[in-house]
């Protein structure tokens, strides 16, 4: 057991949960950016996410908690995490055998570690021949970068990238694999002199805060963001105008936007007095999750703590800003704001607060993509987030709470659901987007999207004749009747009832 000590902690408007004080695995940070100081691996498997019980920038308590409350409090089965090569390795005694060259009998993932760290060395090394560029990128971890997923990886900027292969390919790490690739490609790694070690134990415990057993909310869908969002960074508009730092914050917002996501939406969380919906007064509740979760660990690795205090605070406060903005309550505020900039055409992407908002925009797009995507894929997301509605929905009739919409898998389809979501949702936030860049992959996420929605239109009519097949004399649901139901629910998410309520994305996060 970790040992603690007592941190001062602003006082709140309201006091905090017995519950959360009293929660086991408190973990107290360390001001050395020391690797050899960080927590038990072993305990960093079973880790639940880091929150900060201020809401200001100032004071931090971070609590290290081994499972997500509402699991306990409706009946959730703890979550078996997935535990990855690198969490089980004791970095003091590896660096010590390292140190000493004993290389006998190493393991497969200390050999990765060692390249790891001897990638690291090549790097200090080479910066101190100046004027010497670096002409190829180094491909980092070879062995883990073959076969088909090596090949994938090539062609990441494509986009019709199918995420659930990688994904399998990459047995099960495609979050950390693809994040990796691109902070690479891009030269991050040396521009910042990110430390290799750091950044990988990052990535993995980021992807071992996504919960596996979320149907939607997942690593997969981190990674599949990522590629989104990098897909829209190579862009013209963007690509001549971003800057590197710029690009860091646009994938690390991505990756982690929906860290430690519980699997159910803002509304569920306030009605049953979770203790996360007190601690943001529910307000942006999961999105402020997302975002403390994740700064939980930047400080937690260090990763930045080799920067200037002031730089590495901007940083997690513009992280926090671009995940914020992944808040389908504030779908409206985000779009009205675009539509302005589009009219009076003065977006200026040399002004930094211009591309901090046009990469909110890019996340946002990323984020609720799916509809766009060729239909393969589409449908099997469409699938994926109803049927984690669905859960949510199950569990609210099983303890007799108010079913929140779209979630009774009684009253509703996948497909009515998204031909609402993308009518009331998705179709407005990318034609504006295509309006601000009108580019060939604009043009086709357009084209996908009215596509898909004419095969729901198809699938409903399906399952309508079906239906008044086997029930003659039922009235039949025309397949206009799907629209008042969607516009319900997408003006409850965009008027501010809920992150996540929306599907496709319910782009809470």
């Amino acid at each position: 057991m970790e040992v603690c000590y007592q941190l001062p902690v602003l006082p709140l408007d309201r006091p905090v949960p017995k519950h959360v004080l009293s929660r086991r695995g408190a973990i107290s940070f360390s001001s050395s950016s020391s690797l050899f100081g960080a927590p038990d691996p072993r305990q960093l498997s079973q880790r639940r996410g880091a929150i900060s019980y201020d809401s200001s920038d100032q004071t931090a308590l971070y609590i290290r908690m081994l499972d997500v409350r509402v699991r306990s409090q409706v009946g959730f089965e703890p979550e078996r995490r997935s535990s990855h090569p690198y969490l089980c390795i004791d970095f003091r005694t590896l660096h010590t055998r390292i140190g000493f060259g004993s290389t006998s009998a190493s393991s497969a993932p200390e050999r990765r570690i060692h390249r790891l760290l001897s990638f690291q060395r090549y790097l200090h090394s080479s910066r101190l021949l100046r004027g010497v560029p670096q002409q190829i990128p180094l491909h980092i971890l070879d062995e883990d970068y073959t076969g088909q997923a090596r090949c994938m990886l090539e062609k990441v900027g494509n986009w019709n990238f199918d995420i659930f292969l990688f994904d399998r390919l990459t047995n099960g790490n495609s979050l950390i694999t693809l994040t990796f690739h691109l902070l690479n490609q891009y030269g991050l790694v040396e521009l910042f002199q990110l430390d290799m070690v750091k950044l990988w134990r990052f990535l993995v415990m980021v992807q071992e805060d996504y919960h596996s057993d979320n149907p939607y909310h997942n690593a997969v869908h981190a990674a599949d963001v990522t590629q989104a969002m990098y897909c829209y960074l190579q862009e013209p508009m963007l690509a001549k105008s971003l800057t590197s730092y710029d690009i860091l914050l646009g994938l690390l917002a991505a990756a982690t936007h929906d860290l430690d996501h519980p699997g159910v939406n803002q509304p569920f969380l306030i009605k049953t007095d979770h203790y996360l919906a007190t601690l943001y007064r529910n307000t942006s509740v999961l999105e402020n999750h997302h975002w403390k979760s994740a700064v939980g660990l930047l400080r937690e690795t260090g990763l930045f703590s080799h920067l200037p205090a002031e730089d590495s605070l901007n940083m997690e406060r513009e992280l926090g800003s671009l995940i914020l903005a992944t808040d389908i309550s504030r779908q409206n505020d985000y779009l009205s704001r675009f539509r302005m900039h589009l009219d009076q055409e003065n977006l200026c992407l040399s002004n930094a607060s211009h591309r901090h908002f046009i990469l909110q925009m890019a996340l946002k797009c990323a984020d609720i993509c799916n509809p766009c995507r060729p239909w393969e894929l589409s449908k099997q997301w469409s699938e994926k987030v109803t049927e984690e509605f669905f859960q949510q929905g199950d569990i609210e009739k099983k303890y007799r709470l108010e079913v929140s919409p779209l979630c009774d898998r009684e009253t509703n389809t996948v497909g009515n659901i998204q031909i609402g979501f993308m009518t009331y949702v998705a179709e407005p936030l990318f034609a504006e987007w295509a309006r601000f860049s009108d580019t060939r992959l604009s043009q086709a996420m357009l084209g996908h999207m009215g596509l898909n929605k004419a095969s729901w239109g198809g699938l409903q009519q399906e399952q309508t004749s079906v239906s008044e097949e086997t029930e003659p004399g039922t009235a039949g649901n025309d397949p206009e009747d799907v629209a008042p139901q969607g516009d319900g629910a997408s003006a409850t998410s965009a008027g501010g009832a809920s992150s996540k309520e929306t599907p496709q994305g319910s782009r809470e996060s």
